[in-house]
Formats: C-alpha cells, structure tokens, sequence
C-alpha cells in the first residue's frame, strides 16, 4: 500500500481512510445553495486526497456547505491537453483563526480543458479560461 508523506504512520491521531499529498494548485469554488450557484471564489490547495481537500480560499466558507471545486491540473492528457480535477462535496471543517478550509469529496472526475500549443507548453503559460 502507498503511503503519503502525511500518512497516519507519521501522525497517530490521524484516521483519515485516504492519504493525503501536499499538491499546490490554483483552485475556482462555487457554493451550491438550494441547486443553484452561490458565492464564488478563488483560492489555493494545501493537500489532496481521493476522500477530499484542504485549501485556502480567498475569504472564509460557510462550514455544512456544498461546494464545486476545480482545479488545474499539473499534467496534460496526451502531452497536449489541459486537464480540470472538478470535485463536488461538503465543507467538514472552517478554521476561525484562517480562512483554511476543509471538504470532504462525495465526487469527482477530470474534464478536458482545451488543447494547448507546443509554444503554450514551452513558455508555461496556463491554459484560457480557468
């Protein structure tokens, strides 16, 4: 079994079901109130797991709320597409103190987010439209 570098071996309080990695990316966010878009925003991810995220975003979330995240991707389908990680549960956990936010998944599943050029990928630019 793969271990993360913040498995519960290095933390013993720890009983998360799925290892989680320390993965910075740039992240959009909507809540979902009543099946329609709330409050959107932007912010950047701490770690990522199958089961959720930790992130920060640009101000404090509604703790119990459901939420859309995507984020982009670091790797492209084929070497020539952009990717979307786009996940879709509820905030389990607000910190007060920061604007640190926790979600626990209920879905998730990569879309394709545009072609990009050779000349895009040797300059490093991010992909239009996220």
């Amino acid at each position: 079994m793969l271990k993360s570098p913040e498995s519960s071996d290095n933390r013993p309080e720890d009983q998360r079901l799925t290892g989680r990695y320390p993965i910075s990316l740039e992240v959009q966010y909507r809540l979902i109130e009543k099946r329609q878009v709330g409050l959107l925003g932007f912010g950047r991810t701490l770690n990522i797991s199958s089961g959720g995220v930790l992130f920060e975003p640009d101000h404090p979330l509604p703790a119990d709320s459901e939420i859309e995240l995507a984020m982009k991707w670091p790797f492209l389908l084929h070497g020539t597409c952009g990717l979307k990680l786009v996940m879709r549960g509820r905030i389990v956990r607000c910190d007060p103190n920061s604007t640190v936010t926790a979600v626990r998944a209920e879905s998730h599943e990569f879309r394709t987010a545009g072609l990009r050029s050779t000349k895009t990928i040797a300059a490093g630019a991010s992909s239009p439209g996220f």
